[in-house]
This record gives structure tokens, sequence and C-alpha cells, in this order.
């Protein structure tokens, strides 16, 4: 990407988040499922789209992403291709999973993204067995009409996802009051750049408001964590804090490193 659409992408964002509150859904009662304070199906969309024209230290693919709100209701899914086949079709049900991930697995007072849970899962993990835990409710995954996928009338919106997925891409949403409101989950490109490009979502939201995490770095609190040690016969290896996840690229490696820190 050369400089002036650098740029040109970083204004469009910055324009996109001082009318952040705007493109929230509002409280006025009207929202049968409680998405109230929750992204938009054009918010979502729009920012997601500005992000992933990024560099995120990837293969530049196409990308889902789905909001839940606290209750694991699907509140919107979206992609940035121009139909639904240029992203992987897989992966719609992988974002609305990764949500439902952090949503479920995050608390008002400590945020745990999906990358912090890959080591935990591992065999011999301190949350071994967590990913069999909560199954994907098919009907609402598969049910309705193919052509509405990633639009504002996906089938999945109302629904109850479930399903539990542990590699990176699924950050919990917390808002300018600190009150954890639902999560988001991205899904199309490698699960390192999955995570930088729900980290940059989030930050454009305005719904970075993380109290705590597992992580290192206190200003990136739920951030993935590279601290793998390979060791032989094992793959990936063993994780320093045990909350780590296997590297991708060491493109990726360092914009983690370098991605915004939380609201405060």
């Amino acid at each position: 990407m050369n400089n002036r659409r650098t740029l040109g992408v970083r204004l469009a964002m910055a324009g996109l988040i001082i009318v952040t509150g705007t493109a929230l859904r509002a409280d006025d009662g009207s929202d049968s499922n409680n998405c109230r304070g929750l992204p938009s199906f054009t918010s979502l969309q729009t920012i997601l789209k500005l992000v992933q024209a990024q560099p995120n230290g990837g293969f530049g693919l196409n990308m889902w992403a789905t909001v839940v709100n606290r209750d694991g209701v699907v509140c919107a899914v979206a992609f940035t291709g121009g139909n639904r086949g240029d992203q992987w079709p897989g992966s719609r049900v992988i974002s609305a999973q990764k949500a439902n991930t952090a949503n479920a697995f995050s608390l008002p007072g400590l945020a745990l993204s999906t990358a912090d849970l890959y080591s935990a899962v591992q065999p011999g993990g301190n949350l071994y067995g967590l990913q069999a835990s909560n199954p994907v409710n098919t009907s609402v995954a598969y049910g309705g009409n193919s052509g509405n996928y990633g639009q504002a009338s996906d089938p999945m919106v109302g629904g109850k996802i479930g399903g539990v997925n542990v590699f990176g891409g699924g950050l919990a949403l917390y808002n300018a009051q600190k009150v954890l409101v639902g999560a988001i989950g991205v899904s199309g490109d490698s699960s390192c750049a999955d995570h930088n490009i729900a980290w940059r979502t989030r930050h454009a939201l305005g719904l970075d408001w993380v109290p705590s995490g597992v992580g290192p770095d206190a200003s990136r609190p739920d951030n993935i964590v590279y601290d793998i040690t390979p060791q032989s016969g094992q793959m990936p290896g063993i994780s320093a804090g045990g909350w780590g996840h296997p590297t991708c690229s060491a493109a990726a490696t360092s914009i983690a490193a370098t991605l915004p820190v939380v609201s405060h």
C-alpha cells in the first residue's frame, strides 16, 4: 500500500470513529434482540472494509465479521468482498464462533481473546476440553436463504450461535462506561491476521475499553501472545505464560506489537 492510500484509509477511519456514536444502535427500546450500543450492520461492514484494506500480516484476503451481544445473540454479520463467495464460505460461521467464545469467556473485569485460549485448551492445558463445551447451534448457523448471508438480513441475526473457537480473531467488546456488551469475531485470513483485523475494528468502533486480561502488556491486555518455545516432537511447543498462540508470519507478529492501545 502506498503512502497516499495509507493516509486515505487512516483519514476515512478517523472520520468514521468521530461519528461512531451515531452508527451504534440507540437505546430507544426498538431493538427486540437487545443489541443496543453495538454496531449496526452498516457500521460494522464499513469499518471492516477499511481495516481489511490495510496490511495486517496475512494474505490480504476478504473477511467475515460477526458481532454478538452479552447473551450470545447475533446482532450483525458482514463481509468485505463484493459477494458472499469472495471470502471463505466457512469463515462466516467461524467468525460467529469467535464472537461467541470471546463473549462467553470474558467477564466485566477480565477479557479473554480467542487467541489467548489456544495454549490453554491443548492437552495438559488448564482449559483442556473447553473447545468441545458449547457446540454450534447448526440451525442458526446454516439456516435461511444463503443469498442473505453477510447482509443486514443474515439468518444468524437474532439467534444464539454458540460454538467455541480457540485461535486468533475474537475479542470482547467494552463500551466507554467499561461495560462488557458482547464481542466481535473476524475470520477469513490467517488466524494472526484475523486477530489484528478484529483488534483494529474494535478500536475504530470505540468498544475497546478493556479492563484487564491475561497478556503481559497492560496497554493491550487481551492481545495475542507470542511466547511459545518450540519443543522437539511437539507442535507448536510450550507457552511460557500458558496463554500463547502460534506465530503465522513475521509481519503479523510485528503488527500485533504495535496495535492501538486500549482505551482508558
